[in-house]
């Protein structure tokens, strides 16, 4: 037996449900303009515009060059403890045991890549060379940038005095 009662219900719900959903729609693209007309700075009068991002074009700075072995003298392994809090979720500072990432005892004057017990990337594992302070630097700034392919995700410390703070607080547990 047809129960009409039942396929009137099911059909006012299929009804309100696409009336949500195109209501929705229509709401969505009356606050958040997208194409040409958003591109090119033209307001149409049906459009409302919740925020219109302007692009700004950044000046330019004047770049100054830092002599890291001099800021490096100044550094305080203090600040470079507090910056290390950074890298302890995968590197260990007090034994040589590997984590996400290799250990860090006595990483100045060691040859990159020379912990056996840890797995490497290949680029990193290939790459050469001892970890001094302008390596270390270079690399800690932009892990990916300075080496394509490193399995290090970490983004890098962007600021010199932080990079400075970390090496010296490296270079106090070597002493």
């Amino acid at each position: 037996m047809f129960d009409t009662m039942t396929a009137t219900k099911t059909v006012g719900a299929f009804c309100a449900a696409l009336l949500i959903l195109l209501l929705g729609q229509w709401v969505a693209t009356a606050v958040y303009q997208v194409g040409d007309a958003a591109h090119a700075g033209e307001h149409s009068e049906s459009v409302i515009f919740a925020y219109l991002i302007e692009d700004v074009e950044e000046e330019e700075e004047d770049v100054v060059e830092v002599d890291f072995a001099s800021l490096l003298d100044m550094a305080d392994a203090g600040k470079g403890l507090k910056v290390f809090a950074k890298c302890k979720a995968c590197h260990k500072v007090d034994e040589e045991t590997n984590g996400v990432g290799p250990h860090l005892v006595a990483v100045l004057g060691r040859e990159i890549g020379a912990i056996s017990e840890f797995r490497y990337s290949n680029p990193m594992a290939e790459l050469g060379g001892v970890w001094d302070v302008d390596e270390l630097s270079a690399f800690i700034a932009n892990p990916k940038s300075y080496l394509p392919g490193t399995k290090m995700s970490f983004a890098g410390l962007k600021k010199d005095e932080d990079r400075a703070n970390l090496i010296a607080y490296l270079q106090s547990l070597q002493n």
